[in-house]
């Protein structure tokens, strides 16, 4: 079989309509493949006439890797001069958007699998530029250009029924690491993650929903949260139709930080210090926390016995009881008995000779009543939020931290926003 050089080289470039000048190879250098296109604009576009060649400018691309090394295509293009002196056109340079955007170093292919590999493969901007043999600036440019396009979708999200919102850890700035937080919004029913905002204030929360679509809006029947009283604001501006979910984790962990407020305050009134190893209230710390039907026998022995002897007011006994009486409202038949026992628990827990850490407890039972008993109409819960920030969390380990969040916001996107990875090879930078 006879075998044309030019084309094999064309098949292995992979490029529309190009021609092989050469290709150099440099020992411990990436390979160079040398191109220039067949098809090159020789006609003024204002008046038409052909255009005498002014310059031959190469423009050098980071390509996909090749047999194990990075390569890089230089592009041989042509600047033509229109020869009418009285054309206001002047001269233009011949261009290929099949080969790469404007302004952009790296070729489409290459952009695009820089794109998937730090997006969808979840590797890191600097493992992905020693591949190439670029900088990392190349592949992240690459990665936020083409990313963009591919999170900010029209159709990425869906339709929607039910969200949940929570903050999440952005990053830690100034002298004093002061904490920048944004806010995660997630889809409850289907476990993905619609979109991340700057900060936890309405404000960025409220002007992405105005944002959005009202028949979407309309269309939202529950929305979780935890107990901030940001996002309850939020939800009652934009989604006033949505029923409002505070879920048990919330709940029984707000309990149990009362129960070990309190515990650190009888340790510290009663023995003057800080809890030591042997010290009862110290001792009884993890048999408080867990929940009372997995403690066995021995367990509920040694409990009442260490309270016996470190909780003479009975403050932590109560603060325990407590958060078992709350984890008990969620094993209610129906909605009404639970309505009824919750606000029972309540008046009972804020009663003035309960410790201030208790009556506060049942403040927010009263506060959030009509939130807390929606769990048992709507069964709905913040864990595929909090799941969703497991993934963001990953994908700044990844990523070592981030400082801008637009970079943040993408790269959080396009491993757990669900984007339609088929349309990537449609897309083309912003």
């Amino acid at each position: 079989m006879e075998c044309d050089p030019t084309r094999i080289c064309q098949i292995l470039v992979g490029l529309p309509e190009v021609r092989i000048l050469g290709v150099e190879d440099v020992p411990d250098s990436p390979l160079v493949v040398h191109i220039e296109s067949q098809d090159q604009a020789r006609n003024c576009p204002r008046c038409g006439r052909c255009g005498w060649v002014k310059d031959r400018p190469v423009v050098v691309l980071t390509d996909l890797p090749a047999f194990g090394r990075p390569v890089r295509l230089a592009w041989h293009k042509t600047r033509r001069a229109c020869p009418d002196p009285d054309c206001p056109h002047g001269s233009w340079t011949s261009r290929d958007d099949r080969i790469a955007a404007p302004r952009y170093t790296v070729t489409h292919r290459a952009a695009r699998w820089m794109t998937e590999q730090v997006g969808h493969a979840r590797r890191a901007v600097a493992a992905v530029a020693r591949e190439l043999g670029c900088d990392w600036h190349t592949v992240n440019d690459a990665v936020i250009g083409y990313g963009a396009r591919l999170v900010d979708h029209p159709d990425r999200i869906g339709p929607v029924t039910a969200i949940g919102l929570d903050e999440t850890l952005f990053t830690r700035t100034g002298a004093f690491r002061s904490l920048v937080w944004a806010t995660t919004i997630a889809d409850v029913g289907t476990h993905r993650l619609i979109d991340i905002t700057p900060g936890r204030d309405t404000e960025a929360v409220i002007d992405w929903l105005a944002r959005q679509p009202q028949t979407w809006l309309d269309a939202i029947t529950v929305g979780t949260l935890d107990m901030a009283a940001t996002y309850r604001s939020v939800y009652r501006q934009v989604l006033p139709q949505a029923t409002l979910v505070v879920d048990p984790f919330h709940l029984i962990q707000l309990a149990n930080t009362a129960l070990d407020k309190i515990r650190r305050f009888v340790q510290n009134t009663v023995l003057g210090h800080r809890g030591h190893k042997n010290d009862p209230l110290y001792r009884a710390r993890r048999l408080l926390t867990k929940a009372c039907e997995t403690i066995d026998a021995d367990g509920r022995t040694k409990l009442r016995g260490l309270l016996a002897a470190g909780d003479p007011a009975g403050y932590v006994t109560t603060a325990w009881q407590a958060k078992e009486a709350i984890r008990a409202s969620y094993t209610m038949p129906d909605p009404h008995t639970a309505a009824a026992y919750l606000t029972a628990l309540s008046a009972d827990l804020r009663d003035p000779a309960r410790h201030p850490e208790t009556r506060r407890l049942g403040r927010t039972l009263r506060t959030w009543h009509h939130e807390i008993l929606a769990w048992h109409t709507t069964h709905a819960t913040s864990g595929p939020t909090e799941g969703q920030n497991n993934l963001i969390k990953a994908t700044k380990r990844v990523g070592f931290g981030f400082r801008s969040f637009r970079n943040y916001r993408i790269r959080v996107l396009l491993d757990a926003g669900n984007p339609d990875w088929t349309l990537l090879p449609t897309l083309t930078p912003r």
